[in-house]
């Protein structure tokens, strides 16, 4: 087992992270995801190095395992499968206990199960999860309000931003389960999408068209919503 070691001030020194910097070409790729704010994917940092897809991708990984960087699927809007894109990790303060326990539950059963679609079933078992959080939450004057609420319990951070066209947005700055990404981002995102949505639908407003969009602006993770930010619930 590893052992964690003091420096001469008495700093806990994290040796997976001092390992895993111990490439020119890994504190280089760090520095590039940081400078570019909205994340790399593998392709792009392979563009910007020279180095081959493969080699790109066991360096980002072994990042991602040190808890230097986090990944996730983002598509930006585009049909498919995405590509991983890749992000700097922040120090965020974690949900609260009960939450992360949850979580964690979660992401092992679905690690022993081993069949079906990993992320379909997070996003069922995070629609009744959602539900269960709005329905002990104050009522808002909208969904969007009870939706904020649970999210801004669960250690999100979001923040509301009406689009253009009408629509919603909400931005979520921090992700209190980061180290839980990391250990299987489409798990763990889905449960956030069913979070959403049963959030949505407890509150009364249509949800099957509630998307999580991570790393959907530079520097959050995106919820886009159909509803209006002042939609009432219907009668």
């Amino acid at each position: 087992m590893e052992t964690r070691r003091t420096g001469p001030t008495g700093e806990v020194i994290d040796t997976a992270r001092h390992r895993a910097l111990g490439t020119a070409s890994r504190a280089s790729i760090l520095e590039l995801v940081r400078a570019a704010g909205g994340g790399l994917t593998i392709a792009e940092v392979g563009e910007r190095t020279g180095l081959h897809p493969s080699t790109a991708r066991s360096h980002l990984d072994r990042l991602v395992d040190a808890g230097l960087l986090v990944k996730a699927r983002a598509s930006g809007g585009q049909p498919g499968r995405p590509a991983w894109r890749y992000r700097v990790t922040t120090e965020e303060a974690p949900a609260p206990a009960p939450y992360r326990a949850l979580a964690a539950a979660l992401l092992d059963h679905l690690a022993r199960l081993g069949r079906g679609d990993v992320r379909a079933e997070a996003v069922r078992a995070g629609h009744d999860w959602g539900r269960h959080l709005a329905a002990a939450t104050r009522p808002g004057g909208n969904p969007a309000d009870t939706l904020l609420a649970v999210l801004r319990g669960l250690g999100f951070n979001p923040g509301l931003h009406p689009t253009a066209d009408g629509r919603t947005e909400i931005h979520l700055s921090t992700c209190p389960f980061l180290d839980l990404v990391g250990r299987n981002p489409d798990a763990i995102c889905g449960l956030h999408v069913g979070v959403v949505r049963g959030a949505l639908e407890q509150a009364g407003a249509p949800s099957n068209d509630a998307v999580l969009e991570p790393f959907g602006a530079p520097t959050a993770c995106v919820v886009r919503l159909s509803l209006p930010p002042n939609a009432a619930p219907p009668a």
